[in-house]
C-alpha cells in the first residue's frame, strides 16, 4: 500500500479503527479521566496527546500498523495520518460519542482538514441516512483521498534550502484536526462554522511561523537566491488562503532585503497559545537543522523575551524537545545522506568547509583517539546499515569529539551527525583523514 494507489486512505483508516482500543495508560488519558466525559475531557486529552504522541515535534512516536515499501518522507506522512486517526477515535471516546460508522466519520474529519467542506457535509448527511444511502460512494472516498494526497509532498519533508516548516505545519494541522473532532463528536453534527474558523486559525499559525523563521534566517545575513526561491515555494506549498498567502510572500520578500525588527515579528501575537506555538517551533527548527550560531541563539532568546517567556521557561522548552529527539531520533537515518549532499546550500557548505579546515588537525587527533568512530562513520557514509547500538555509540563519540573541538559543537546537536556525514560527501576528499575511509570489500579489490 502506498500513495498513488487507489484505496490507500481507506486502508489506513479501516486498519487503525480495526485495531483501536481505548487509551487508558498514557499520561494524557490519565489526566483527562479526572474530568467528566465531554468537551473538557477531550480538550485536555488532545492538548496532552499532541505532545505525548510527538505531533508537536512533527514526528509521531506511536507504533504504526503495517509497513510500506516507501521512502522515508512517505512513511512519515502515513504515520502522521495514522496518529490523526487514532486521535479522532480517542476523542470520540472522551466525549462519549454515540456509536457510529467510525471509518466514515474519520473520513469526514480528513475531508474537513483538506478544505473539502462540501464533501464533509455530504458524508455527514449520508451517515445520518445510513438506512437509505449506504455505503458511501467510492467517489467520496477517492475525492478525500486525492485531497489528502496533495498535502503529502509539502508536509512530509523540508528542503535543504529554505525553512524547517514540517514540524510546525504538522502541529498546526494536528491541533486543527483534534479540535474539529471534538466539535463533531460532541455535537453529533458537522459544525461547518467551527471548522471554517479553525481552518483560518491554523493558516494564521503557519503564516506567523513563516514570518518568524524568515526573520531568523535573515537576521544573520541576506539569504541567497536558492534559499529565497525555496522559501517562496514553501509558502505556496502551505496552501494558505489567497490573501494570507500574498501577504506572507510580500513579507518574506521584504525581509530578504532588510532584517525585520523583533517588534514587527511579534506584533499581533496576543494569545498565549499562539505565542507558545511560535517560540516552541522556532526553538525546534533551530535544534532540528543542526545549525545554532551564537547569533541564532541570541535571536531566539530575544524572541522568547519579547513574547513574555523567561530564560528558564525557554530552557525547559528546549530541554523537552531535545529529550524527545534523544529518545526517538537518535537512530540516524543514513538513507537521506546522498540526496542531501547534492542539494545542501553553497553558502552553508562553504562556511562549514572553512571551519573544518581550520580545525583539521584537532579533528584528526580526536577521531584517531576515539577509535571506533572512524570505522562507524566510514560504514555509514558508504550506506551500510548500522545497528541501533552502533548508531548510539557513533553519536556519543561524535559528541565527545565536539566537546574537544568547540568550533565543531554544531555536529553534536540533533541532526548534526547527518550534517557531518553529508558534508563528508561534498568536501574535497583529501580534507578527510584516512581513518574516515573504510577498507574496500574483497569483491572490490583489484585482481
Amino acid at each position: 500500500m502506498a500513495l498513488g494507489k487507489q484505496g490507500w486512505l481507506e486502508q489506513i483508516i479501516r486498519g487503525v479503527v480495526g485495531a483501536w482500543s481505548p487509551d487508558t495508560t498514557s499520561r494524557s488519558a490519565l489526566e483527562a479521566q479526572r474530568l467528566p466525559p465531554g468537551r473538557g475531557r477531550a480538550r485536555r486529552y488532545v492538548r496532552g496527546m499532541l505532545r505525548e504522541s510527538g505531533l508537536l515535534f512533527g514526528t509521531p512516536n506511536l507504533p504504526t500498523l503495517g509497513t510500506e515499501a516507501a521512502g522515508p518522507e512517505e512513511q512519515l506522512f502515513l504515520a502522521v495520518l495514522r496518529v490523526f486517526t487514532r486521535l479522532a477515535l480517542d476523542v470520540a471516546a472522551c466525549t462519549d460519542a454515540a456509536p457510529g460508522p467510525r471509518p466514515e466519520q474519520v473520513l469526514l474529519l480528513f475531508a474537513a482538514l483538506s478544505h473539502q467542506l462540501d464533501a464533509a457535509e455530504d458524508i455527514h448527511r449520508r451517515i445520518e441516512r445510513a438506512t437509505k444511502q449506504w455505503p458511501l460512494p467510492q467517489k467520496l472516498w477517492l475525492q478525500v483521498e486525492e485531497a489528502v494526497e496533495t498535502r503529502a509532498l509539502s508536509l512530509a519533508s523540508d528542503p535543504y534550502y529554505g525553512l524547517v516548516l514540517h514540524n510546525g505545519a504538522v502541529f498546526a494541522d494536528a491541533n486543527l484536526f483534534g479540535r474539529v473532532a471534538i466539535a463533531y463528536f460532541s455535537r453529533s453534527r458537522f459544525p461547518r462554522e467551527v471548522v471554517e474558523r479553525r481552518l483560518l486559525f491554523a493558516a494564521q499559525q503557519k503564516a506567523r511561523l513563516v514570518e518568524v523563521l524568515v526573520g531568523l534566517v535573515s537576521a544573520e545575513r541576506k539569504p541567497g537566491f536558492p534559499v529565497r526561491r525555496a522559501i517562496l515555494r514553501q509558502i505556496d506549498d502551505l496552501r494558505l488562503p489567497d490573501t494570507l498567502a500574498e501577504a506572507t510572500r510580500e513579507f518574506a520578500e521584504k525581509a530578504f532585503e532588510k532584517a525585520v525588527p523583533m517588534k514587527r515579528l511579534t506584533s499581533g501575537l496576543r494569545s498565549r497559545e499562539m505565542k507558545r506555538f511560535v517560540v516552541e517551533q522556532t526553538l525546534l527548527a533551530s535544534l532540528v537543522d543542526g545549525r545554532r550560531s551564537p547569533r541564532e541563539v541570541e535571536w531566539t532568546q530575544s524572541l522568547g523575551k519579547q513574547l513574555g517567556f523567561t530564560p528558564e521557561q525557554l530552557r525547559v522548552m528546549e530541554l523537552e524537545m531535545a529529550e524527545f529527539y534523544q529518545r526517538h531520533r537518535t537512530v540516524v537515518d543514513v538513507f537521506s545522506l546522498s540526496g542531501g549532499a547534492e542539494v545542501m546550500g553553497e553558502e552553508w557548505v562553504d562556511e562549514l568547509s572553512t571551519t573544518m579546515k581550520k580545525n583539521y588537525r584537532a579533528l584528526l587527533k580526536e577521531v584517531r583517539e576515539t577509535g571506533e568512530l572512524s570505522k562507524l562513520l566510514a560504514r555509514a557514509a558508504r550506506g551500510q546499515k548500522l545497528s541501533s547500538d552502533e548508531k548510539a555509540a557513533m553519536r556519543e563519540q561524535l559528541i565527545n569529539v565536539a566537546k574537544a573541538v568547540p568550533a565543531l559543537a554544531i555536529f553534536a546537536a540533533p541532526g548534526g551527525l547527518l550534517l557531518l556525514l553529508a558534508l563528508a560527501k561534498v568536501l574535497p576528499f583529501d580534507l578527510l583523514p584516512s581513518s574516515f575511509r573504510d577498507e574496500p570489500d574483497e569483491r572490490e579489490r583489484p585482481r
